[in-house]
């Protein structure tokens, strides 16, 4: 048999470049409203509406709304809603309680804007952060940046991995959940390739692993780290994804695209974003 063939998405063209950009800065200006509208006393509900509203106004629309998985019903909600050991793809009534002083709440925003998807996410700490939730969300979002900083055209997509778990597992003591990573995006919302968080350890656990990154190829990098297990589980086939013991969870995401000497960040100003939200000061 030959070799496997990898497809992904490669943006060669200034129009398709352009694009990419335009519509991964929707997901960040999504953000930058939301930290300065998120406090202590909304509901999820509330939140995803929110978020609906802004989409209207920069003429995106969801890119999650309806996504269906073999196993799973339709998503219902706009936007993936993960709060506090929810580690991704909480929706709006996975919680019905409203939000309460130093919650974690992940949010992953993803959007179609002139035919290109933009998909990055943030954790933001409710009112006032625990000692503890600061800890991960500096963990969070300095893995994402030291992932991003190791990609380079050329070198294989485990040079991520590396970079990520030896921060996250061997500097900070914290897990990367097992199972959830990363992805190439595009035209559609999931493309190859594959790009996982944490090393293989066995033949055939991430076969794209040596793989390497190629100019023109985008792709949404995310850690999704928990503070006391790298296991997660679910509810049946509802989409909430949990940390098998309960402990807490974060979720960073960034959109990039390779390049001839690096990477471009597309989400660039997401790192601006606060760790904490709706302080009453």
């Amino acid at each position: 048999m030959g070799a496997t063939i990898f497809r992904f998405m490669v943006a060669t063209s200034p129009r398709d470049i352009s694009d990419a950009r335009a519509a991964a800065q929707c997901v960040v200006e999504t953000h930058r409203r939301l930290a300065q509208w998120l406090r202590v006393g909304l509901t999820l509900a509330e939140v995803d509406s929110f978020c609906v509203e802004v989409f209207q106004e920069l003429k995106c629309e969801s890119a999650f709304k309806g996504y269906k998985v073999r196993g799973h019903p339709p998503f219902k909600s706009h936007t993936c809603l993960s709060l506090n050991d929810m580690v991704v793809h909480g929706e709006h009534d996975s919680v019905v309680e409203p939000l309460k002083e130093g919650d974690l709440l992940a949010l992953d925003i993803g959007v179609k804007h002139r035919g290109f998807i933009g998909d990055a996410a943030w954790t933001y700490s409710i009112g006032s952060a625990t000692e503890m939730g600061l800890r991960l969300q500096k963990c969070g979002r300095e893995s994402l940046r030291r992932g991003i900083a190791a990609i380079r055209p050329g070198r294989p997509l485990i040079e991520w991995a590396k970079a990520v778990q030896g921060y996250v597992e061997k500097e900070s003591g914290f897990y990367l959940v097992r199972g959830l990573g990363g992805h190439g995006i595009g035209r559609s919302l999931h493309e190859s390739p594959y790009i996982s968080n944490t090393a293989p350890t066995y033949p055939g656990e991430w076969n794209e692993a040596w793989k390497t990154f190629e100019p023109g190829m985008l792709l949404a990098v995310e850690p999704m780290i928990s503070l006391g297990t790298n296991e997660v589980r679910s509810n049946g086939s509802a989409w909430p994804i949990y940390t098998a013991d309960g402990s807490l969870s974060v979720h960073y995401e960034a959109d990039v695209m390779v390049t001839a000497n690096g990477c471009e960040d597309l989400t660039a100003g997401m790192s601006e974003l606060p760790d904490v939200v709706g302080c009453k000061n």
